[in-house]
C-alpha cells in the first residue's frame, strides 16, 4: 500500500487533513459508577493509497492517528492509530484500529452522502475485536459502534463501546466536534 495522488479516494477524501477538537466528552466506567472526562484532541488523516487483494478486490485507504488529552491535566489518555478502508466496487467501508491497551478492532459498515455531508457508520462485535488475555478477563469489549459525519471542514463523531467490566456491562461513550486545521 502506498500513497498515490492519482487514487480516487471517494468518500475518504472528506476525512483527509489535520483535525482539532476541544469539546470532547468521554464517559468511562469506574468501580463506583460513570466518570465524565472532558477532553481535547488532534486527529491526523493522510492518504495511504490503494491495494489489491487476491487480484480481484481493490481497496482504497487513509491512515489516521488520534491523540486525546484530558482537559483536567493535559495527559494523553487515548492514542489510536488505524485505517479507514473503502471498497469502490461495493461501497463498503471498514475501520481498523489499534490502541495500546491491547485491543485491535475491525469495524464494518456503510458510508453515504446526505446533501454535502458524508456519514460513516461502522460497528464490530466481539468476534471482530482482538484483546489481550488480561482484558478478556477484566475489561472485555463486547461491541463497538462509531458514527462520523463530515461537512466541509467540520467533523462530528460519536462512539459507544460496550464493556463487561467491574462485574457489569457498561456503555463507554466518546464524542466530539472537530475542525479541519490543515
Amino acid at each position: 500500500m502506498h500513497p498515490d495522488h492519482d487514487v480516487d479516494y471517494g468518500p475518504l477524501a472528506a476525512l483527509i487533513g489535520t483535525w482539532k477538537g476541544r469539546e470532547g466528552m468521554d464517559v468511562a466506567p469506574e468501580p463506583d459508577g460513570p466518570e465524565e472526562n472532558p477532553f481535547y484532541e488532534t486527529l491526523v488523516v493522510s492518504p495511504a493509497g490503494d491495494v489489491t487483494n487476491a487480484e480481484s478486490q481493490t481497496l482504497i485507504a487513509v491512515h489516521y492517528h488520534q491523540i486525546v488529552r484530558r482537559k483536567s491535566n493535559d495527559k494523553v489518555f487515548h492514542n489510536e492509530t488505524g485505517y479507514w478502508i473503502w471498497e469502490p466496487a461495493t461501497g463498503a467501508i471498514t475501520q481498523t484500529f489499534t490502541i495500546p491497551r491491547g485491543i485491535s478492532v475491525i469495524a464494518r459498515g456503510t458510508v453515504r452522502q446526505d446533501g454535502n455531508t458524508w456519514i460513516f457508520e461502522v460497528s464490530a462485535d466481539a468476534s471482530d475485536i482482538g484483546q489481550t488475555p488480561f482484558l478478556q478477563q477484566n475489561a472485555r469489549t463486547l461491541r463497538f459502534a462509531h458514527t462520523v459525519e463530515v461537512t466541509g471542514d467540520r467533523m462530528t463523531y460519536s462512539e459507544t463501546t460496550l464493556l463487561d467490566i467491574y462485574g457489569r456491562r457498561f456503555e463507554h461513550t466518546d464524542g466530539d466536534t472537530l475542525t479541519r486545521a490543515e
